[in-house]
C-alpha cells in the first residue's frame, strides 16, 4: 500500500489551491504529480519554480533531458508525461523512444546531450571525460552544463515523487522500450 492519494481542490492549503487554480486555467487540469505535491504546503510552489525556473537550454533540449532521467529513474509517470510533451516540442514518438534509450540518432548535437544527461543520471554524476568533451565538442557551452545538471535534479525530484507514491499516470502511457537504459 502506498501511503498518499492524489489531494483534490478542497484537500489542499489556500496557497495551493491557488496553484491548483493557475494549473487548470494553463493546461485544462491539474496533472496528478502536482497535485501529489500539494500534500506539502510549499513544494508545490517550491517544485515550480525551480521546474519553470530561466534557462539556457531550449525545450526541446529539456526533453531531451526528462525523457532520458525519467527512463534511468524507472517513472513511469514522467516517461508518459514528457513523451506528449516531447511531441509538443516537434519530436515523434519514435525519437521519444529513442531519446529513452539514450541516443539521439537523428540529431548530432541533442546526441550529445542525450548521452551526457543519461550518464549524468546513471553514475550520479561521475562521468566520463569522453561524454563531457563531447558535449562540449557539440557546440554546448559550461552554462549549458550547469544547466543540465540543474534539469537532471529536478527532473529526478518527480520521478522519485512518483517512483515513492505510485500515484495515477494521467497521461497516456508512454510506449514500452525493447531495449533500456543501462
Amino acid at each position: 500500500m502506498r501511503p498518499l492519494n492524489v489531494p483534490t481542490r478542497n484537500e489542499v492549503t489556500d496557497q495551493n489551491q491557488e496553484i491548483f487554480d493557475d494549473l487548470k486555467s494553463k493546461l485544462g487540469f491539474v496533472p496528478n504529480i502536482y497535485a501529489t505535491y500539494a500534500h506539502s504546503e510549499n513544494a508545490l510552489k517550491r517544485y515550480l519554480t525551480f521546474a519553470n525556473g530561466k534557462t539556457s537550454l531550449n525545450n526541446k533540449e529539456k526533453e531531451v533531458i526528462n525523457l532520458v532521467v525519467s527512463e534511468v529513474n524507472g517513472c513511469t509517470y514522467c516517461q508518459a508525461a514528457h513523451t506528449a510533451l516531447g511531441k509538443m516540442n516537434g519530436f515523434t514518438e519514435e525519437q521519444t523512444i529513442e531519446l529513452r534509450t539514450g541516443e539521439a540518432t537523428f540529431d548530432s548535437k541533442l546526441d550529445a546531450l542525450v548521452k551526457l544527461a543519461g550518464e549524468i543520471a546513471e553514475s550520479r554524476g561521475k562521468i566520463s571525460n569522453e561524454v563531457l568533451s563531447n558535449f562540449f565538442d557539440a557546440g554546448y557551452t559550461k552554462e549549458n552544463l550547469i544547466d543540465v545538471i540543474v534539469n537532471v535534479g529536478e527532473k529526478a525530484t518527480t520521478n522519485f515523487l512518483h517512483n515513492v507514491t505510485q500515484i495515477p499516470v494521467d497521461f497516456p502511457a508512454a510506449p514500452e522500450l525493447t531495449e533500456t537504459v543501462s
